[in-house]
């Protein structure tokens, strides 16, 4: 152990964080309430340098993503991630911050977790579902000292991966297959957690607490969480079973559409949404000649309106793309592999390459008890994410939730959502009793498109207006989504530190009124 002046105590002010390098070790140094904390200088995440993120009370919150982490201890307090940041102690002697550095260190570290010991807890918790819910539920059932038997289920084959890789670096051959994955096996079997891998659940018996998979055999449970997420959306229209035509859920769907793009020159994509416009930009700078069709008359036009769709919409188009909008595809034609898409306005495009990005419906078709689901197929809870049946639990993707905000139930299809989901149910299903409310729940997505990175916060479905601080033709802007005098959500390009102190504000509930956005150049960093 070495202990090394690395600062002199006015180099920062309180609620400041430095970055430093320490015997070549990256360190972040906060300062709070006239003392000094060390702990790893980047996010366990996506490897953010958390210098460039906010300071807000103990919280430092990544610029990138959102993950929020004590500058005390270093835990995690909110994802993406799994991880919590390395802390080192730190002591002042006259004018001197000194910190001690381990032999070994790290910029992150896996929180203490129980282990699975019968004789003190023979329950069993099942977790179905193995997306950003699941994954982050079994995972706090541990960290809360569950001592219980845990079962995680997964209908696909492999490790829980990374789904927001898919239609960015992964599609863009910039990440392997295993580069996905984000725990091994033996990280489940230190932590007493059961994979069953590959095993498909036909059928969930609340009343006798039963699961039976598509084998016909059977398993018991204490308490339930159903985390299944959604499954793509199939355009079922002629010539929908010839071969080479995709949608884009799982590792093996973007290995087919690589291995088909080697013989191929031209893709085309339905849908102009998110996993549609990323699959646009990952092939386009790949020297695929991609065509968009799409019914809606502006790429995103329900989730970021008009304007700000249309500057994506330039954006592609500046590089290669084209835009085939407010028309549909009707046919797929070809002699067993599709070699053209006619559309409902006469016209035909060449292609023998589609992908098909319309959206996601909840997978939920294991369960039989209509009282359960909604008209959607979702699974409406409380809360706590309680469905009305007792001992069960559903969050992420198919969870339909009291989104205050909004006033009423909600259904949200973000990652970062369901990661935290999942841990609020983890911790229901121990009794913690812990509320989904505003300071535990703030929406946000991101995606990188090309030079742009898009960030959103908040949550808005509908909107009175749209107030632009900046410029939508320069490559930063802020767009507020305003609703009855409120601002429901905002969106920001390349103005990350803003988006991580409005998402600091809304979930102190502290943002400020639409009339005050519109009307004064407000300062987000001060301001948190």
């Amino acid at each position: 152990m070495k202990e090394i002046a690395v600062a002199h105590i006015n180099d920062l002010q309180n609620g400041q964080m430095q970055q430093i390098t320490v015997n070549n070790t990256p360190i972040l140094l906060s300062k709070i309430n006239d003392k000094f904390y060390a702990t790893g200088a980047f996010c366990p995440h996506f490897g953010a340098p958390l210098e460039k993120g906010i300071l807000s009370g103990e919280r430092i919150v990544c610029p990138w993503h959102n993950a929020c982490f004590n500058a005390i201890a270093g835990q995690q307090e909110k994802p993406p991630g799994l991880d919590s940041l390395f802390s080192y102690i730190t002591r002042v002697e006259g004018e001197q911050v000194f910190v001690q550095l381990p032999e070994e260190t790290s910029h992150h570290r896996t929180l203490e977790m129980a282990q699975y010991v019968p004789n003190v807890d023979n329950r069993t918790f099942v977790i179905l579902g193995a997306g950003a819910a699941g994954i982050n539920a079994v995972e706090t059932l541990r960290q809360e000292g569950f001592q219980g038997k845990i079962i995680f289920i997964s209908a696909e084959e492999k490790l829980p991966y990374d789904r927001t890789l898919l239609s960015k670096k992964y599609l863009q051959g910039k990440t392997r297959e295993k580069g996905l994955t984000l725990r091994s096996h033996e990280f489940y079997d230190q932590y007493d957690i059961e994979l069953k891998l590959g095993k498909t659940v036909t059928k969930v018996d609340p009343s006798q607490k039963t699961l039976t998979f598509d084998d016909n055999s059977r398993l018991e449970y204490d308490s339930l969480l159903l985390a299944t997420g959604g499954k793509a959306k199939q355009l079922k229209i002629p010539g929908s079973n010839l071969a080479n035509i995709f949608t884009l859920r799982q590792p093996e769907d973007v290995n087919l559409i690589l291995e088909t793009a080697k013989d191929v020159k031209n893709v085309l994509i339905i849908g102009s949404s998110f996993i549609g416009t990323e699959a646009a930009a990952s092939l386009t700078q790949q020297g695929l000649n991609v065509t968009v069709v799409s019914p809606s008359e502006v790429p995103f036009k329900k989730i970021l309106g008009d304007k700000l769709g249309k500057r994506f919409q330039k954006l592609h188009e500046t590089n290669g793309v084209t835009f085939k909008l407010g028309t549909k595809a009707v046919e797929f034609q070809g002699n067993e592999k599709v070699e053209s898409v006619k559309l409902d306005n006469g016209e035909t495009i060449a292609t023998h390459l589609v992908i098909v990005g319309i959206g996601v419906v909840p997978n939920t078709d294991y369960l039989t008890d209509r009282d359960l689901k909604a008209e959607d197929n979702s699974i409406a809870v409380n809360q706590y994410l309680q469905t009305n049946i007792e001992d069960m639990y559903a969050a992420g993707d198919m969870a339909l939730f009291p989104y205050l905000p909004m006033e009423k139930l909600t259904r949200i299809e973000h990652w970062r959502l369901a990661a935290q989901q999942g841990r609020i149910a983890a911790k229901n299903m121990l009794g913690r009793h812990q509320l989904q409310d505003v300071s535990q729940i703030v929406p946000f997505f991101w995606s990188g498109q090309y030079n742009l990175k898009l960030r959103y916060v908040g949550h808005a479905e509908q909107w009175d207006e749209i107030a632009i601080d900046g410029n939508l033709d320069s490559p930063e802007f802020l767009a507020f989504y305003l609703q009855n005098n409120k601002i429901m959500a905002v969106a920001g390009v390349n103005r990350d530190r803003d988006i991580a102190a409005i998402s600091e504000l809304m979930r102190q509930q502290k943002m400020p009124d639409a009339t005050t956005v519109k009307t004064q150049k407000i300062n987000w960093i001060d301001r948190v």
